[in-house]
């Protein structure tokens, strides 16, 4: 089993922007100590509790600070940008750190419709799009310097950043499987999707310069404690915060547990609250593990981005250790 990180730099109550991400590098650098394979960082707009907003950005920032792990986006939402320009951004990243960059991409809008329209410049893009702005990074990235009729990104590198696409459904996986890219399935947004989207790629795989075989992981929530009690006190924050997203309140910011105990959760919240644990894997390294085993063969995978959104920096930490301790 290979373990990845996925972090989105989310901000707590009482604290900064400028922590969350100062928090984001040092995790990269504590989890590459501990032998996970990636660390990848999310691009979320308009929210005031997450602070990675600029993957590329964060990532060449995080590639400096670390050595061999690999550092890559979870995902560059590709419908509201030029696929020339995305390839120029990574292909300068996989020149500063060869062999180290992991360029995902996804289709999600990217929030409202007037974030959205913020993003393109008020440009209203279609997302039916997407399938050929894919198709366009992927020409981009490899490039082709003998037919001086064609626009190349550069720079050119012996190496080029490896391809993932994103994606919450059997369409996204057959996309990328046609096309011959690494998937990712989005396990903590829509659970219930993941084993028709996995077959869907494993069926319809085609071998790619970008990809010679499928390869593919699995992104979700974990938080894993010393005991049960202590990982179900971390998951209540995660709880609220994961409510405050769904119902697209202004403050989403990581609650503190005394905070959390103050909130009057109605019927509803307690509904969504219990619908939206199916995402999540709580509790210690033997119920984290077993749980893992469990999706792995469900998924027919051996890689799992794993992603903890709790309050306290040191908790977060103490839960990736705990992962790392465990004999898969």
């Amino acid at each position: 089993m290979r373990l990845s990180v996925l972090d989105q730099s989310v901000i707590s109550s009482g604290s900064t922007a400028h922590t969350a991400l100062k928090n984001t590098a040092a995790l990269a650098q504590i989890t590459e100590e501990l032998g996970f394979e990636r660390f990848w960082v999310a691009e979320h707009h308009n929210a005031n509790g997450i602070a990675g907003t600029s993957p590329e950005v964060l990532i060449s920032h995080i590639a400096a600070k670390t050595k061999r792990i690999k550092v890559g986006s979870g995902g560059v939402l590709l419908p509201q940008y030029s696929p020339y320009k995305v390839a120029e951004n990574f292909k300068v990243l996989e020149a500063l750190y060869p062999n180290r960059i992991d360029l995902g991409i996804g289709r999600s809008p990217g929030g409202s419709p007037e974030t959205r329209l913020a993003l393109t410049d008020g440009i209203r893009k279609s997302l039916n799009e997407f399938p050929r702005q894919v198709q366009d990074l992927q020409k981009f990235i490899v490039g082709n310097q003998q037919d001086k009729h064609t626009v190349t990104a550069y720079p050119v590198h012996e190496s080029f950043p490896e391809m993932w696409m994103l994606g919450v459904s059997h369409r996204g996986a057959r996309l990328a499987a046609e096309l011959g890219l690494a998937f990712t399935f989005g396990h903590f947004i829509a659970p219930l999707n993941g084993r028709r989207a996995m077959d869907y790629y494993y069926k319809y795989f085609q071998p790619s310069v970008h990809a010679s075989k499928p390869k593919a992981n699995i992104c979700t929530f974990v938080i894993c404690a010393d005991t049960t009690e202590k990982a179900e006190q971390m998951a209540a924050s995660l709880d609220l915060w994961l409510l405050a997203l769904g119902k697209g309140e202004a403050n989403a910011e990581i609650l503190s547990p005394e905070q959390v105990n103050r909130k009057v959760l109605s019927p509803d919240d307690k509904k969504a609250i219990k619908e939206n644990r199916r995402r999540m894997i709580i509790g210690t390294k033997e119920t984290v593990r077993s749980e893992l085993l469990r999706l792995s063969e469900l998924y027919n995978t051996e890689e799992f981005m794993v992603l903890t959104n709790v309050y306290k920096f040191e908790d977060k930490v103490r839960s990736y250790e705990l992962l790392a301790e465990i004999d898969f």
